[in-house]
This record gives structure tokens, sequence and C-alpha cells, in this order.
């Protein structure tokens, strides 16, 4: 029951305003991950920054199984180096990729151009279904709970990451 799993990936690109950039946003996701992503869209209307409600301004796409070989890559592109603020203390690991073809099997294409997106890596131990079943859920004991030092070591064990100064990248 102590065993750390991966329970989804995600990725995420923020595009603004700026619907040409989602556009580009939404086919680079869908090259590197092989499934379409959807449109995030917003809840609040901020007119200082032109924002209404329902305006799509990002793209996100949640990957729940066989991941493994898809995070070894994009780990690559960081050169298997994660800061520590990278890690949460609650089980996740949070990067930036700042250019796409830093991924390895990720070709430049001319019409998505150069952007970058943010990798999500979520992690678990079984009897983590509790806080969501729909039936009795309950909250999970802070002894179960993936500590920062566990996801750190766990990615080291897993992906053979180094763990570098935050004044390294």
């Amino acid at each position: 029951m102590r065993q750390i799993r991966i329970e989804k990936l995600t990725f995420n690109i923020g595009a603004g305003k700026d619907q040409k950039q989602l556009e580009k946003g939404m086919k680079l996701i869908e090259k590197i991950a092989g499934r379409p992503p959807v449109k995030t869209k917003t809840n609040k209307r901020v007119p200082s920054w032109g924002l209404r409600p329902g305006l799509p301004i990002g793209c996100k796409l949640t990957l729940r199984r066989d991941v493994e070989p898809l995070i070894k890559r994009l780990l690559e592109a960081k050169n298997n180096v994660l800061k520590p603020s990278c890690f949460d203390n609650e089980g996740n690991v949070s990067f930036g990729i700042h250019e796409y073809i830093d991924i390895p099997g990720v070709e430049y294409d001319p019409e998505i151009g150069i952007i970058g997106l943010q990798v999500s890596i979520t992690l678990e131990r079984p009897g983590f279904r509790i806080k969501k079943r729909k039936i009795a859920p309950r909250h999970i004991h802070r002894n179960h709970k993936i500590s920062k030092e566990e996801a750190i070591e766990f990615m080291k064990e897993k992906f053979g990451i180094k763990v570098g100064d935050d004044d390294l990248q």
C-alpha cells in the first residue's frame, strides 16, 4: 500500500485572448500526445485584460494510461534535471518546457512556430480512491500522503532524474 505510482500526466498551454496562439497550442498538444486537447474557458470577467466569461484562453489534455515513455521523453527535454521547486508537498511534479523542439521525436512545425508548454505529473498510492469515490468519501491520512522527499526519490528511481539547485536552470 506504500508503493507510489503515476496517476496522470497533464499538458497545459495558456494562450490568453489570442485565438491563433490557442489553435497553435492545440495542434502542438495533439502532435505530442496523439490526442486532441480541450479548450479551457474563463469563468470571470476581467475588463482590464479584456476577458469575459466563456472566452477560450488555453488548452489542456490529461493522459492516464501508458504515460511512462512519454514522461521519459519530456524529462529528456529538461536534460533529466528538475529543480526542487518543481515538486510540491502533495505528490505532484510540474515543470515547463520552453520550446517543444527540445522534446526528442518532435520536429519543428512552421505552422506552430516556437511555443512552450507546462507538464504536470500527479503521483498516488493505492487507496487514494477513497477521496474520490461517490459513496462515503474520506480524507487520506497524513501518513499515507506523498511527501516532497518521497516524490523526489520516486522520480530519481523511476526515471533517473537529478534534482538540482534552483539557480541551475
